[in-house]
């Protein structure tokens, strides 16, 4: 696609964005979507990265999904393209030092990883974080691919590409950069990232659980079996605690309450002295609340 037709298509779509209904915006995005992903100069010069970029935040979830896989899909080519200059540059340059010298690690990548899963991080994984063009945003992107890519093998493309769609979903959801849209990432996060519940990283990688359905699940939900089990058990543990046993109230007409003068009182009686001793009355008024005790 040349550079006339990306920008006419970008145009329609800047403008349909603003005025058509969203299946109108879906249709061109997918027409988009077929066509060959475009070079670094033709995203710089139609400013296509930009447009689509921001539909990624649309309150249409299925419009920022597909934005959302489109700028991934153009991202991984020139990033791919990149890559390729580079090995190229290797060859040709005449200097022994490049000649045969591995290249940095990128996060174009799709191979599985190879190094320590349970210490992987977007700085020693060289993850380029600048994806949204909000510093914020970027830093929540960071922050869930530490989570993602906890005891995952998968390559740091595909974890660049999960964070970046719960990001996205979440920043939907929470109504941008919010408190609650903070909160929430740094609680993903924590949960991934916790030994005894593995299970929950993987079935976010495989697709089981989806971003949109991620970001919504409750403290509760993103627990592992064994530590809902636990918690269950120190509910009930509290509960049994708390139940003090009470003695058995009755309603009486023959109490005249002090404060209020009603004669709608209940009492109980409780044996509080040695057993020679009379019982001690406890009384609460039904009508103002006043408490009393006699002997």
């Amino acid at each position: 696609m040349d550079d006339r037709s990306l920008t006419k298509r970008i145009q329609t779509l800047h403008k349909a964005a603003a005025k058509e209904p969203p299946s109108v915006v879906l249709q061109l995005l997918e027409e988009l979507k077929k066509e060959p992903a475009p070079t670094e100069e033709q995203l710089r010069s139609t400013k296509a990265g930009v447009v689509v970029g921001k539909m990624r935040s649309n309150t249409n979830k299925d419009i920022a999904r597909l934005a959302t896989e489109i700028v991934s899909k153009w991202r991984k080519n020139v990033d791919s393209a990149k890559d390729k200059r580079k090995v190229e540059l290797a060859k040709d340059s005449p200097t022994p030092k490049s000649v045969g010298s591995p290249l940095p690690p990128s996060s174009s990548s799709n191979k599985p990883y190879e190094g320590n899963p349970e210490t992987r991080h977007f700085k020693t994984d060289k993850v380029d974080l600048k994806r949204t063009g909000h510093q914020a945003r970027d830093g929540c992107i960071g922050v869930l691919y530490n989570g993602l890519a906890y005891r995952a093998t998968e390559s740091v493309e595909e974890i660049v590409r999960l964070a970046m769609e719960v990001e996205a979903a979440a920043f939907r959801v929470f109504k941008g950069d919010t408190p609650e849209y903070r909160q929430k990432i740094r609680g993903l996060m924590t949960s991934l990232k916790r030994k005894d519940n593995p299970a929950l990283g993987k079935r976010v990688r495989s697709g089981a659980i989806t971003p949109d359905v991620f970001v919504k699940m409750a403290d509760v939900e993103l627990a592992s079996d064994a530590q809902r089990a636990e918690d269950e058990k120190l509910q009930q543990e509290n509960m049994k605690k708390a139940q003090v046993p009470m003695a058995e109230k009755s309603i009486s007409d023959a109490l005249k309450c002090g404060k209020c003068g009603q004669k709608k009182v209940s009492y109980s009686q409780a044996q509080t002295r040695s057993a020679d001793e009379p019982m001690t009355t406890f009384c609460e008024c039904t009508v103002c609340g006043n408490r009393w005790k006699f002997s």
